[in-house]
């Protein structure tokens, strides 16, 4: 996808967790600029990482895109989840899931969720773009409100 060109669905992303581990929830909010519409979804999980909640969010909003081939742009402030999508994985791929060398060599980790990533991002044309989180960003910002309500929402 040329940089001047829209993408089919702008999927922006946040993972939250109060304590790491701790109750997590993570968010995913879906724009298709061209018809305007918007989708957000949610969830949570009672016991799990920060790291976790984001790689969630960036594979349940590309679960609700069913249109295999289009383009797909990934906003989000994890550089865990952008740098693993766009330098680590095929490293780790190629070393049978693990990361590291030789005797230090060790199983990446969270790599149920990373090959589960990886699986989903091949069925479309993926583009990236990192942000800083909680420096204004609309949709970043509105992200991590849903992620955090729904740790709330575990807690009651």
């Amino acid at each position: 996808m040329a940089k001047s060109e829209s993408p089919d669905v702008l999927l922006f992303t946040d993972g939250a967790c109060s304590g790491n581990p701790g109750p997590g929830g993570w968010a995913a909010i879906l724009k298709h600029p061209r018809s305007d519409t918007v989708k957000r979804i949610s969830g949570g999980e009672r016991s799990t990482t920060n790291n976790r909640m984001e790689l969630t969010a960036v594979i349940e909003g590309l679960r609700t895109i069913n249109k295999p081939g289009c383009s797909v742009r990934l906003v989000s402030d994890s550089e865990y989840v952008i740098l693993g999508l766009t330098q680590w994985i095929e490293k780790w791929i190629a070393a049978g899931w693990t990361r590291g060398k030789g005797s230090k060599a060790e199983p990446v980790k969270n790599a149920d969720l990373w090959r589960a990533l990886y699986d989903l991002a091949g069925r479309f044309e993926m583009s990236y773009e990192h942000v800083r989180g909680h420096t204004g960003h609309p949709e970043n910002e509105e992200c991590d409100r849903m992620a955090v309500a729904e740790i709330k929402a575990l807690r009651e």
